[in-house]
């Protein structure tokens, strides 16, 4: 549905975007996620044809946004960042003029409006002028315009930038619902909104694509930690019958012991290697404080990927 093949983006010597690739498809919720800027907006800016990349390809759904950029935004919706509404418009009167903008046959425009108004929940505000709803509701209105051609594509930046609890808690739910008929991307510096609403990730930091998966794939580890009173020698002598599991590292504080193992095949079963572990210590009567797998989620993963770019960066 979108692929993007070494996009780059350059402002004189400053480098925005970096050589970014990535796909896609049909049916997803992706969350688009970094710093302040990272250039996620610059990646949507991009995408969505308003802005030129220095380098690189963008296809959408085969069409070239290049060669042919009209047809390519036809299937796109797009709420950017400061959603360009018209504060002395009526809400129902902008929807109008921006689905004669968006090519929506005349015959056909009243429905679409009001479906886009149903989507969005704003029956009860569209005879008011925007300069007299709230953030949220303000928010709801560049998304109903986002939708009025009925995209394929729908890309959202920082969707949820400034709205209270509530209003963020019906922006996600409004998201997720318009997930079930198109591709959203959605950008956002924000962790618990990607593990809210989206089934993918990618990060972006300093301009590059430092990690694209699925949340479910997050989770998985193959480290273990033990803690104990025994140095890691008398540990791994305990340890001797269990198969593809070794220490990698040890810390020594107030006479207590923690090891930090590792599976050497990632294929594994970490549950089961835990398992394997406690039959191996208590057997050889080894005193276990604590033994368990490591615990990773979105944060994790994040504070793992900046670090380790720091330091590469330092390097």
């Amino acid at each position: 549905m979108i692929k993007v093949d070494k996009l780059s983006r350059n402002y004189g010597n400053f480098a925005a975007v970096k050589n970014v690739s990535f796909s896609l498809q049909p049916g997803e919720i992706v969350g688009l996620l970094g710093h302040n800027g990272a250039g996620k907006t610059t990646i949507m800016k991009m995408l969505t044809g308003f802005l030129e990349p220095s380098s690189g390809s963008i296809d959408i759904a085969g069409k070239s946004l290049e060669s042919d950029p009209l047809s390519a935004r036809s299937l796109m919706g797009y709420l950017p960042e400061n959603s360009p509404l018209y504060p002395e418009m009526i809400v129902i009167d902008y929807l109008d003029y921006c689905a004669e903008l968006r090519g929506v046959p005349a015959a056909q425009r009243n429905k679409t409006i009001q479906n886009a108004i149903h989507k969005t929940a704003l029956k009860e505000k569209a005879l008011e002028p925007i300069s007299t709803l709230s953030r949220g509701y303000r928010q709801r209105v560049g998304v109903a315009q986002a939708i009025l051609n009925q995209p394929k594509i729908l890309i959202l930046d920082e969707p949820t930038n400034g709205l209270d609890p509530s209003q963020i808690q019906h922006m996600r739910e409004l998201i997720c619902e318009l997930g079930r008929s198109s591709l959203v991307l959605l950008s956002t510096h924000i962790l618990q909104e990607v593990n809210a609403i989206c089934d993918r990730v990618l990060i972006v930091r300093n301009g590059e694509l430092a990690l694209d998966a699925k949340l479910n794939e997050l989770h998985h580890s193959n480290r273990i930690f033990l803690k104990t009173n025994q140095a890691a020698e008398e540990i791994n002598s305990a340890i001797q019958t269990v198969k593809n599991v070794r220490i990698t590292a040890s810390q020594s504080k107030d006479d207590a012991w923690t090891h930090t193992f590792a599976l050497q095949d990632e294929s594994l079963d970490v549950e089961s290697a835990v398992a394997n572990l406690a039959h191996a210590l208590v057997e050889n009567g080894v005193r276990i404080f604590g033994l368990h797998p490591e615990s990773r989620d979105l944060e994790t993963v994040f504070a793992e990927i900046n670090h380790s770019m720091e330091v590469a960066h330092a390097a």
